[in-house]
């Protein structure tokens, strides 16, 4: 669903805090993931990676990719937090866990064919 940002614009993003922060799954969310996005939709990303201070890792994140011209929010979530939220029934993480648009999974296994 992503419409007026161009794919390789979420890829360089991807490579970027993939390099910076190492995590377990980068997750679009929000109106580029949901499919309503207009001219002011912002990218939302779910980082999800073992953290001791998930707030000082948004920002570094944030700073990493400002050069990009991009308008982001990025949310950072242990995998632990993630668990928590689910079990107390957080609709809005398991939305972003079953609708969003994964785009890094360290887990993921390599298509063939």
């Amino acid at each position: 669903m992503i419409t007026d940002i161009d794919t390789s614009h979420l890829e360089e993003i991807t490579s970027l805090i993939v390099r910076e922060v190492s995590p377990d799954r980068v997750i679009l969310f929000g109106s580029r993931a949901w499919g309503d996005v207009t001219h002011d939709s912002d990218v939302d990303l779910l980082v999800v990676m073992e953290s001791t201070d998930t707030l000082t890792d948004e920002v570094r994140i944030g700073r990493t990719c400002r050069p990009r011209g991009v308008p982001m929010d990025v949310v950072v979530r242990t995998p632990a937090e993630i668990k928590e939220r689910l079990l107390i029934g957080d609709t809005f993480v398991k939305r972003i866990l079953d609708q969003g648009q994964v785009l890094y999974d360290r887990d993921a296994r390599p298509r063939v064919g």
